[in-house]
């Protein structure tokens, strides 16, 4: 399929006066999944679980059968390893607070990446601060990646817990995940994969993986807002507490006590954003017919040039590893002596749709020497034509100001 082809499946980019460089904040949808949304409205709009009429009994099969999906989809054991939840924030918060405070204690150690999300970084502080455990961090070297000397000298025997994100939103760096993974396994520590900038971009197996959790959001891979998903191994899910309480995760209830019902309903408490699962469900379709390898064909190609081309502006600071074959869809610069909320308002009026800020991740920027960046992120419906615009609309930044530029 060319890429014009696959720019019809998305209605907001028939604008031609748009030019979207945000993906990595949230993927445009195609409209079968704007269209299997309106479906599940019109015909199947019920409360799953809740129901023994067949409006109800039809909507909880939608629903579970696309849990069975993404369970193909990443590989998992079992489907009821699949747990829906908001987003991937909610996901870490939810191992955070039901795994993370009843398994560590004071002076074990809990050790992340400098590039984490906030999302996988804040809730690790408040967790390791009430049951006196240290969190420890894996920096970067010259190449914004994480060396195998960083990985064996953070991760020790004290190490219970390991979070690193698949792909830094930051700096499209692809961490050599199988070999932390292993590693961190070799010490006893569990592993949580944040796969919600890879997962867009690159096949998920979590059993050759083996990651203990793996979190993502739908909103990045084409998906409507509202759902994430948190894998766990079943083993592990077992033994955890519920984080939120309510209706569906309950088995029974009485005055004094309660029982949990098993998994995965035990995690997905009170009426769940079953429109928008059905939206996940139809993305995962459109990801798999057009499939992971023409993803990675078409995204290398405007990767590569979009490198290229903006390496020529002299005027450019480039936040991106240096080996191409590392580095994903993400790049983030700075025009220097020029704010990055400039930069953005400048592009904007010329139609071009870039984040600038922090981008959630603050320690990161501070390790960095920077407050923020401007940051272009890519998808399989860009084109060589979106980075030439973006090369134009920077030049004509730069312009406006040189003159003040000391």
């Amino acid at each position: 399929m060319e890429i014009k082809e696959i720019k019809k499946d998305f209605p907001i980019l028939n604008n031609e006066k748009i030019v979207y460089l945000d993906s990595g904040a949230t993927t445009q949808k195609p409209v079968q999944v704007i269209q299997a949304v309106e479906e599940f409205y019109k015909k199947y709009n019920a409360n799953p679980h809740r129901g023994a009429y067949t409006l109800s009994m039809e909507a909880t099969e939608i629903y579970e059968n696309t849990r069975n999906k993404i369970s193909k989809f990443i590989n998992a054991r079992y489907s009821e390893e699949i747990i829906f939840s908001k987003n991937a924030t909610e996901s870490l918060n939810l191992i955070a607070y039901s795994y993370g405070m009843d398994n560590l204690k004071k002076d074990d150690e809990v050790v992340i990446s400098i590039m984490e999300h906030h999302s996988n970084l804040v809730p690790w502080q408040k967790i390791c601060k009430s049951t006196e455990s240290n969190l420890k961090y894996m920096y970067l070297n010259e190449n914004f990646e994480i060396s195998k000397e960083e990985i064996e000298k953070k991760i020790t025997d004290k190490t219970k817990i390991v979070g690193i994100t698949y792909v830094s939103n930051v700096l499209g760096t692809i961490n050599k995940v199988e070999e932390i993974i292993k590693y961190a396994h070799k010490k006893g520590a569990i592993v949580i994969l944040d796969a919600s900038q890879s997962i867009p971009h690159l096949k998920l197996d979590v059993q050759k993986l083996d990651a203990d959790f793996v979190v993502f959001s739908g909103h990045k891979m084409l998906a409507p807002f509202g759902i994430g998903i948190m894998y766990g191994k079943k083993e592990i899910l077992n033994k955890m507490s519920p984080f939120l309480m309510g209706g569906d995760m309950i088995e029974y209830v009485y005055e004094q006590e309660t029982t949990f019902a098993p998994l995965p309903n035990k995690f997905e408490a009170g009426t769940q954003n079953v429109e928008a699962v059905v939206g996940l469900g139809t993305a995962i379709d459109y990801i798999n017919n057009l499939g992971y390898d023409k993803i990675q064909e078409i995204e290398k190609e405007i990767i590569n040039y979009a490198r290229q081309e903006l390496s020529k502006l002299d005027y450019l600071t480039l936040y991106m590893p240096k080996n191409q074959e590392n580095h994903s869809s993400v790049i983030s610069f700075n025009i220097k002596g020029v704010h990055p909320h400039d930069v953005a308002s400048i592009l904007d009026s010329k139609g071009i749709c870039i984040r600038s800020g922090n981008h959630c991740a603050q320690p990161l920027m501070r390790f960095l020497g920077i407050d923020s960046t401007c940051r272009a992120s890519f998808y399989f419906y860009n084109t060589k034509e979106d980075v030439d615009k973006l090369v134009e609309g920077l030049k004509s930044a730069y312009n406006m100001f040189k003159k003040y530029i000391k």
